[in-house]
């Protein structure tokens, strides 16, 4: 069961530069959130302030009860315990075959025999689907069987928090398909709570429960899919659905004249809200909600044509075409 990251008023310098101010959100336990925005905001500096690898410069980080980003390195310790992390390239060590890999966090962080750790090892690659391929090493396979080795790798101590970043980085549309089927199966079975960074917009689509969106030193949004998915916002709807008008530039923040030079310019409509992605069994996971339910008790009109299987392939047809 995964346990609630309650992050409050999150501030982070390096030197004179701010990344970001006065990030507050809470990713929900057992659900899946998803982080992203455009190159350069600071996701990956989020990412390693969750798990204590950062200091913040203000702010606080609450895991059950202990806050991350003020506490000592003995709790710091106990609390990392309930995290598992997969690096952007699995972050393999190079010398030692996969499943060597895997079993390298059970052999430094528990006592467990041999035996015990086999078992272990051979049951998470064979939820990540690696089974026959443990005595491989990391430079013997592709990209997309590292990645999912360094999940492998992530799972074996059972984490309550799993932190993902840039899943797709380098894969191509076919294993970006595989491995966000892979998340949502994953999220049914062991139900953690999940933090993903990526880039990658028609994921961000089908595979959260929860949204945010890091812009311009600071959080633009972070709420429900079906929120963003629907909202108006000019960053928020800019980025979700790859337009190149509205406030986000090729250096981040668009200058004034380019932003004049856009006014009058009417927005496509917003496309339609594709279905979640569901787990292969068909059977919905605990945080997953009914489609349209938060666009129903909030009173929001979704555009036409949301929640079929129509919007779902229009959605990607859509994010392929940008």
């Amino acid at each position: 069961m995964g346990v609630d990251v309650a992050v409050s008023n999150l501030t982070k310098r390096f030197g004179k530069q701010l990344i970001w101010a006065d990030v507050s959100l809470t990713l929900p336990a057992g659900e899946i959130s998803v982080m992203l925005g455009p190159s350069g905001t600071g996701k990956s500096v989020f990412l390693k302030a969750l798990i204590g690898l950062i200091k913040p410069d203000e702010g606080s980080i609450l895991i059950e009860g202990t806050d991350i980003a003020s506490c000592s390195e003995k709790e710091l310790y106990e609390v990392r315990k309930l995290f598992g992390v997969l690096f952007q390239d699995g972050a393999m060590f190079g010398s030692m075959n996969l499943y060597d890999n895997v079993a390298f966090p059970l052999r430094e962080h528990t006592r467990k025999s041999e035996s015990e750790i086999r078992d272990i090892v051979m049951e998470k690659m064979d939820l990540v689907g690696l089974l026959g391929a443990e005595f491989k090493l990391p430079g013997e396979i592709s990209g997309g069987m590292r990645k999912r080795a360094g999940l492998a790798r992530a799972l074996v101590l059972d984490p309550e928090i799993l932190l993902i970043d840039e899943p797709d980085s380098g894969l191509d549309p076919v294993r970006t398909s595989f491995i966000n089927q892979l998340f949502v199966d994953l999220n049914a079975q062991i139900d953690a709570t999940f933090l993903i960074v990526t880039h990658d917009v028609h994921s961000v689509r089908i595979v959260p429960d929860q949204i945010g969106l890091l812009y311009h030193k600071h959080l633009a949004m972070y709420g429900p899919r079906e929120m963003l998915l629907s909202s108006d916002e000019p960053v928020v709807r800019q980025f979700l659905n790859a337009q190149t008008v509205g406030p986000i530039g090729m250096s981040e923040e668009k200058d004034a004249d380019q932003l004049a030079a856009e006014q009058g310019i009417d927005l496509p409509p917003l496309p339609p809200i594709p279905l979640q992605l569901e787990p292969s069994n068909g059977i919905p996971r605990r945080s997953q909600r009914p489609p349209g339910e938060w666009c129903r008790l909030n009173g929001i009109t979704p555009p036409p044509g949301s929640f079929t299987k129509e919007a779902e392939h229009a959605s990607g047809a859509s994010q392929q075409a940008h």
